[in-house]
């Protein structure tokens, strides 16, 4: 029985005590109507949200991700142990922030499946399925992965991976109804978690690193209906859309594009695929966009423009989508400095004379933390909260004063942050009795370098960026461990007010999890590596670590059910740089479902042990081919199949490892694969409208060659 189901039993057994015990007189009120199941709405959001019960993605409409609870303290946390697990039915990643509703929990896996769980004991109660056909996943440029649902009247909200945004009954998991958000002929995605302010569901959508057109788009929480849709970037012949974003590229939108370049053709990007904030006390909703595409603004748009609305805060009225205003983090994008990052409300003595003052605080990207005046979008303070070699810093409106040489060229330059970010979209927190905001940070540089063959492809990265710049054809195992001492990540308590870090907890490696801050004076993050910690939320000390066995990349949240209070996470192998970067880690990651990991005080379960795959690492073909026929299979490897199957060749383990891939053994099985389409069904699509035969004979060539350098590096080792 689940504990929403044993609670309705027990309050009619209630009401049947009362009614043998007290017959009922003509005079006395009706009794009340049951109440409606997970009968949310604006008022419970703003409300209850972030107490009991964690009602929307960032715990609260401000989004601070600081809950009010306070049992699991400093003083307890000790305790805390494994409550129960509950396996998704996935092994790829998993980025969704559970919501608790009336002792229910509701949370997504990859392939965008929702799942309902009784948030007590994690006893299954429905799953969905979407039913998404496994060709769309070339679409996702950072896996096939869900950030979560919104529920609000009766009602869970999903984001599908293929463009739909689909409304669910809560208690039973049937569709409501369903609603295509995007053209699909195009290589539009959704994998953000949908917002639902006053009756209006609020999505986004991804695929600016192949090449679409950004927007957020309102429906009615009701009927699906669009009520209104603000695109992020013009028309691409400067035309009025009839849609509401029309008057903002009119006024100031318009004159930041040429009127050329590969904008015109793929859309420019910009999309709005992570975060939305509704601002209760200004009410209006600001959301952040994305990056440009291609990144490379000589191809994007050769005039030099800034480019509205790319990597920009944005701010609307929620009932109409009218513009209110914007500020730009990064002007005329160049690097995939998306400011899509977790966006923040706080009430700070930021005012004249130290009054409180509302603004709205990030940390993109670019490596810069922002704080605006919520109400206007003014700059009010930008500091760098990682190493930076983009620019000297930002000027006095918050305009980055950028270094020449990062307007790369075809002279590779080595700069960070890189295109994976100081901060990407793991969410950060704010604890306002601090007055402290908790950054997942790290470093991860990168190569840019002009792409001089670059033309756009539908299923390629449209990036105008060199991916092997710099980087030998033949790579030896040495190559790899450099980049991975290049990677670097961090817990930062940064201080809105000062501008500093008040701590800092260096972790081992990058790409590590979202943060959730409490009452009871901790932080909550989990780790690439497994380790799930609770530090001091003032002093950075480590108060308590659990092993998790797989990755732990989601933002936690916490919930309290008969008195005892919960704190959980999702896990799971995956995402942009858990799925690809196979040289960061020290060996291959256990081929595991993802997982509900749920604690509490005196909890005594116990997580399964993963199983480890075995690989047989041994080429499956001798080397072939000239230094020109494998130099030139690195720069189409680069291009097409870096992003899933790992750089150098080196895949993390979530999928094939391509150097000991039965299917390199022979050419016909590598064309029927890579040209004809054999594993369609497993979403490995057909190149062929995008290699000729000879380029895809060239790549396996690269791949087998790799094999044979770390097939001969291993045995030197040993």
């Amino acid at each position: 029985m689940t504990h929403w189901q044993s609670t309705l039993i027990a309050g009619a057994s209630f009401a049947i005590l009362v009614a043998c015990g007290q017959a009922k007189t003509a005079d006395q009120a009706p009794s009340a109507e049951p109440e409606a199941f997970a009968a949310v709405d604006t008022q419970r959001i703003s409300t209850g949200s972030a107490g009991e019960e964690w009602l929307t993605y960032g715990g609260t409409y401000d989004e601070q991700r600081h809950s009010s609870l306070t049992n699991v303290n400093t003083d307890t946390v000790s305790d805390l142990g494994v409550a129960w697990t509950y396996d998704l039915a996935t092994n790829r990643g998993v980025e969704s922030t559970p919501i608790v509703v009336d002792g229910v929990m509701y949370v997504t896996s990859a392939w965008s499946l929702v799942y309902a769980l009784d948030a007590k004991t994690g006893e299954e109660l429905w799953v969905y399925d979407p039913d998404v056909d496994r060709a769309v996943g070339v679409k996702a440029c950072c896996d096939v992965v869900n950030r979560g649902v919104a529920v609000y009247d009766g009602k869970v909200y999903v984001g599908i991976i293929d463009g739909r945004l689909e409304a669910l009954d809560a208690e039973t998991g049937e569709v409501v109804w369903s609603k295509v958000t995007v053209d699909q002929s195009k290589p539009y995605t959704i994998t953000g978690a949908p917002r639902v302010v006053n009756g209006k569901v609020l999505i986004g959508n991804g695929g600016a690193e192949l090449g679409v057109r950004g927007y957020i788009s309102a429906y009615d929480a009701n009927t699906g209906d669009k009520v209104w849709r603000f695109y992020t970037v013009p028309n691409p012949e400067k035309q009025p859309d009839g849609e509401v974003s029309d008057a903002a590229f009119e006024d100031i939108g318009n004159v930041t594009w040429g009127d050329d370049g590969a904008w015109v053709t793929d859309g420019g990007g910009g999309t709005v695929w992570d975060s939305i904030v509704y601002d209760e006390v200004n009410d209006q909703i600001i959301f952040g966009v994305g990056n440009g595409s291609p990144w490379n603004r000589d191809f994007r748009d050769p005039s030099g423009g800034d480019n509205l609305f790319l990597s920009s805060i944005v701010a609307v009225d929620p009932e109409t989508g009218t513009y209110k205003w914007h500020f730009q983090t990064t002007p005329g994008d160049n690097w995939d400095y998306t400011a899509t990052q977790t966006i923040i409300l706080a009430d700070l003595p930021l005012g004249e004379d130290g009054a409180s003052r509302r603004i709205a605080m990030q940390a993109p990207k670019n490596g810069f933390f922002y704080v605006l005046d919520a109400e206007t979008g003014e700059f009010l303070s930008g500091d760098a909260f990682v190493p930076q070699n983009w620019t000297t810093g930002l000027d006095e409106n918050g305009r980055p004063i950028e270094i020449a040489d990062a307007r790369y060229g075809e002279v590779p330059y080595q700069q960070t942050p890189g295109p994976l970010g100081a901060h990407n979209w793991h969410p950060m927190a704010f604890n306002p009795e601090l007055n402290l905001a908790y950054i997942p940070a790290q470093e991860i540089p990168q190569a840019y370098a002009r792409d001089p063959r670059f033309e756009s492809d539908a299923i390629a990265w449209n990036t105008g960026a060199d991916f092997s710049a710099g980087v030998p054809p033949i790579a030896p195992p040495e190559v790899a461990k450099f980049l991975r001492s290049s990677l670097k990540g961090r817990l930062i308590a940064w201080d809105p007010i000062a501008g500093e870090p008040r701590w800092t907890v260096e972790h081992d490696n990058a790409w590590n999890g979202g943060v959730l801050s409490t009452a009871g004076g901790l932080v909550f993050q989990g780790k690439l590596n497994g380790e799930f910690a609770a530090y001091d939320a003032a002093t950075g000390d480590k108060l308590w670590s659990h092993d998790l066995k797989s990755g732990g990349a989601s933002g936690p949240g916490t919930f309290m059910i008969d008195g005892e209070q919960y704190v959980t996470i999702t896990t799971g192998w995956g995402s942009a740089f858990g799925l690809s970067a196979g040289f960061a880690y020290d060996e291959t990651v256990p081929s595991t479902v993802g997982k509900v990991v749920t604690f509490k005080l005196g909890g005594e379960g116990e997580i399964a042990d993963p199983d480890f795959p075995m690989i047989d690492k041994t080429p499956k073909a001798d080397s072939f081919g000239d230094e020109t026929m494998i130099a030139e299979g690195a720069v189409h490897y680069a291009r097409n199949c870096t992003v899933c199957h790992g750089p150098l060749a080196v895949s993390s383990g979530v999928l094939p490892d391509l150097r000991w891939s039965a299917i390199t053994g022979n050419e016909t099985a590598w064309k029927g694969v890579v040209i004809d389409g054999n594993l369609a069904v497993n979403g490995m699509v057909s190149f062929a409208d995008y290699l000729t035969p000879e380029q895809s004979e060239s790549i396996r060539a690269y791949v087998l060659a790799q094999a044979h350098a770390a097939a001969t590096a291993e045995a030197g080792e040993n």
